[in-house]
């Protein structure tokens, strides 16, 4: 594995849309919606349909997150929607609702019967500790809340890959294959872990290659690039605006003489900053 690779982070949305949601990504989606769902050789989603998120450059460069819009054609057609957060902006939980929800509806046309409606599942790989289960791979259905066995349908299922219990959990078990994505997801996998999981498994090998010529192609650099530097712009900007909110406020304590350490407490403000103003 060319150790260029490793300098960017597969869960990046750039490099995740690229190596996931372009046409010609079926095989490593493939893979990877298989390890997700637990599917047996016998059983695995065989074909798979990617609907390209056309607004996909506009969106990333405003900042939204990634979202793949995927058609399994196995089963009915199933939908697929996968989509990594990276910073807990505490709206994960509503955010996949929203868009299982819109996604389930979407398909329906006036006059329609409601067995058309297609099952939907949503994959939502996180950076952070959420949610609050024991698990760094939970799955949702709609249960009974006295009798949990009984589930109301299985039309819609959400599963969330959490990368921080992962790393505490199972970093280095290869035996399951969700573990090998997740190790090859990782940045900071090992080189040796990451050898071993290409070799493994042909669909991670397939998207490794794919990651490969992106980090090699100029252009799509360029891109990315673009990318970093627009989100670069973002952070700034929010801390520039920040620091002017909490100047403020240390102002307005000033002058309702409250102490210069209770100010720190409450602004963050250094105690220098605090003094000069």
């Amino acid at each position: 594995m060319p150790g260029s690779v490793r300098q960017f982070a597969p869960l990046n949305n750039f490099f995740f849309y690229k190596v996931f949601g372009e046409k010609g990504d079926e095989v490593q989606l493939l893979g990877f919606i298989n390890a997700v769902l637990g599917k047996s050789e016998d059983d695995k989603f065989v074909k798979v349909e990617i609907l390209e998120n056309k607004n996909f450059m506009s969106e990333i460069m405003r900042g939204k997150s990634c979202a793949l819009d995927v058609r399994d054609q196995l089963q009915n057609g199933a939908m697929v929607n996968i989509e990594v957060q990276l910073r807990d902006q505490h709206n994960m939980d509503r955010r996949s609702l929203f868009y299982l929800s819109k996604e389930y509806v979407k398909k329906l046309d006036s006059g329609d019967d409601y067995i058309q409606l297609p099952n939907v599942i949503a994959i939502n790989i996180v950076n952070y500790n959420f949610p609050v289960t024991g698990m760094f791979h939970s799955c949702f259905h709609l249960r009974e809340d006295t009798e949990p066995d009984i589930m109301l349908t299985d039309a819609l299922e959400v599963h969330f890959i959490n990368m921080v219990k992962y790393r505490k959990q199972s970093k280095g078990k290869l035996d399951d294959p969700l573990c090998r994505w997740l190790a090859w997801f990782d940045k900071n996998s090992p080189p040796e872990l990451l050898e071993e999981v290409v070799k493994m498994d042909s669909t991670i090998q397939t998207a490794d290659s794919r990651m490969s010529f992106i980090t090699m192609s100029e252009e799509e650099m360029d891109t990315y690039e673009r990318i970093m530097k627009a989100e670069r712009d973002r952070i700034s900007e929010f801390n520039y605006s920040m620091k002017k909110v909490k100047t403020t406020i240390a102002r307005n304590m000033l002058a309702e003489n409250i102490s210069p350490e209770l100010i720190q407490k409450t602004t963050g403000l250094s105690r220098e900053e605090i003094l000069k103003l």
